[in-house]
């Protein structure tokens, strides 16, 4: 390379006129007006426009012309400023321009596969199978420099509250208790494995049982799961780990963290303390344990009125313990009947066995219920469910029937969609919340046993820790999730600190003192030695840099993510390995047989 570079595409000003310059980045476009040849240059920082004239030197004009969009060039030249009327304001470079000297190709483009501009139209699998062609999009680095910004902020934030950051093991034991692990095979030690970790949890334990007081990391961590729109198999978390602490000062901790995030990242005040609900009131509001609290549309249980009304199936779900749960979609009894069934089917996507609806109508100064069901209330009835809903004329009534984990979520989730297709979510805006008393247990679908909802060295509440023997589902957990726009960017609790309890819950769970051992045998070994009272909290941060931007995805705020596959389609790993590594590992694939084989 012979010309070295001075200033960035992004840098140089009106001041710089007349100076020298050399700039390198890559050829956005050309443009060859009336014997002029313009070419936008760019690189990180910004897009400068370089002139080619061919009264200066017509070799190099027609060297310019020659230039391919993405080849990486380098250009010397003297800074001009532009003539009156051709200011680009959008730009910060728009007021000058630089008129080449010298150009020197450091690397002619092939024809990229799709336009590199913002919308530039190529699929997703195009996109990330040209990952590195992807992120020169503006909107694509964008993102990735806001995440650094993101990443720093935290730092400085955490380190002037007295933090250490410290780096953990990524090649770890396997305690398989929730996710799948990414298990590592161990070369030294045959038929024994490594797994990578699904997050530092014991491991920040013990650096608190170690006196570190307070510690945190911007951690890699990994789970071999199904991958939705907002995970990843590999994945970043913020994790963050206190000691001497309650949940109100992890809370205030944190609350004071994201009040600094937003407004050192996007300018925006955030009152604190942030609201708190309590996981049954969040259910009986909201249907979810992720509440969007952006706009009203709350749940209304009508049981009470259904349980002796005359639609049976309103009556048996009650009568075997089920609820009736709805939402009054103000204003909304102009949906179809096409659109009714698209909900209803939408509800059957969580459990739901189905949708009644009715439309709020006035007769003789009375509203009314309007629908095929409505037969079935007496007027008295009808009435009772227009007050609990506080239903006007003009309005959309919509109720599920079925056991209450299912009614509400149903409702839940069909309140957000309806919240959308109604333009009820104020725009950006954030409301945040907490949402704390979890069930410390839950039954496993698959297996029928208790799990832990969050996970096993959590803390259950001193008023319900009594009932861990006899009634564990009856046990409240003291955990607190962080809610955002109705996503969960955070999760924590306060730790168990002393073994006795431990192996209370490991018992509780069924996991027996021999499982216990082998497993977690070194977490309850340090916990005989003098363990402080210590919680903490874990961060998603790819999904909360994603909701920062504004962006859906968080695969969009990743700078090499996996497909919903789990692969990589840049590099096409995951991939075969030679029949040398399997041997020095000793390990054999073991291919399943197709259907003609068996």
């Amino acid at each position: 390379m012979k010309l070295k570079r001075t200033h960035t595409c992004g840098e140089i000003a009106v001041t710089d006129a007349g100076t020298e310059v050399v700039l390198s980045g890559w050829v956005e476009n050309k443009r060859d007006h009336g014997g002029m040849l313009f070419v936008d240059l760019k690189d990180r920082y910004g897009i400068t426009q370089v002139v080619f004239d061919p009264q200066r030197n017509e070799a190099l004009y027609a060297e310019g012309k020659e230039l391919k969009p993405e080849s990486v060039i380098s250009i010397r030249g003297v800074v001009q400023r532009r003539p009156e009327g051709n200011v680009n304001p959008d730009r910060k470079t728009g007021e000058i321009e630089i008129i080449a000297e010298e150009v020197e190709v450091l690397n002619r483009s092939a024809t990229p596969p799709f336009e590199i501009v913002d919308d530039c139209g190529a699929s997703e699998e195009v996109r990330m199978k040209y990952r590195y062609l992807d992120l020169r999009r503006d909107v694509m680095r964008e993102n990735i420099i806001f995440r650094h910004r993101v990443y720093q902020s935290m730092r400085r934030y955490l380190s002037e509250e007295g933090f250490i950051e410290v780096e953990t093991p990524t090649l770890i034991k396997s305690t398989p208790e929730g996710a799948r692990d990414y298990l590592v095979p161990s070369r030294k030690f045959s038929g024994r494995f490594f797994a990578l970790p699904q997050s530092p949890q014991i491991f920040k334990q013990l650096l608190m049982i170690a006196g570190f007081d307070r510690y945190f990391q911007i951690a890699r961590c990994y789970r071999d799961e199904d991958i939705r729109a907002d995970r990843q198999p590999e994945f970043t978390q913020l994790d963050i780990e206190m000691t001497f602490v309650d949940e109100d000062d992890v809370i205030a901790m944190n609350e004071g963290q994201v009040r600094f995030l937003m407004k050192d990242l996007l300018g925006i005040e955030v009152g604190t303390p942030f609201k708190r609900l309590a996981f049954d009131e969040a259910l009986k509001k909201y249907g979810l344990d992720a509440p969007d609290i952006r706009f009203g549309m709350t749940l209304v249980d009508v049981s009470d009125v259904c349980a002796d009304a005359g639609f049976k199936v309103f009556q048996a779900v009650v009568a075997s313990g089920g609820i009736v749960a709805g939402i009054n979609a103000k204003g909304a009894s102009n949906y179809s009947r096409r659109q009714l069934d698209e909900l209803t089917a939408y509800v059957g996507e969580y459990g739901a066995k189905g949708l009644v609806w009715f439309k709020v109508e006035e007769e003789g100064g009375t509203n009314v219920l309007k629908s095929p069901t409505a037969k079935f209330f007496d007027e008295g009835r009808q009435q009772k469910i227009i007050e609990k809903t506080k239903a006007e004329a003009g309005d959309l009534l919509l109720f599920v029937a079925d056991g209450p984990d299912v009614a509400r979520t149903a409702v839940g989730r069909l309140r957000v969609r309806l919240a959308r297709q109604l333009d009820l979510i104020p725009k950006n805006t954030f409301e945040l919340c907490w949402v704390t008393e979890f069930p410390m247990f839950e039954v496993d679908e698959e297996s029928g046993r208790l799990a832990a909802r969050h996970h096993p060295f959590t803390s259950p509440t001193p008023a319900t820790v009594d009932d861990l023997e006899k009634k564990p589902l009856r046990v409240r957990a003291r955990a607190y999730d962080l809610v955002v726009n109705g996503v969960e960017i955070a999760g924590g609790s306060i730790r168990i600190n002393t073994p006795e309890l431990q192996r209370r819950v490991f018992k509780a769970l069924g996991i027996g003192e021999k499982e216990a051992g082998e497993k977690f045998g070194f977490l309850i070994e340090a916990l005989k030695y003098g363990a402080p009272p210590h919680g903490g909290i874990a961060y998603g941060f790819d999904r909360f840099v994603a909701i920062l931007r504004g962006i859906d995805r968080i695969r969009d705020v990743i700078a090499f993510p996996k497909t919903t596959t789990a692969q990589c389609l840049l590099s096409g790993a995951p991939s075969p390995v030679d029949e040398k590594q399997l041997e020095e590992l000793k390990l054999k694939i073991i291919r399943e047989r197709d259907s003609s084989e068996r």
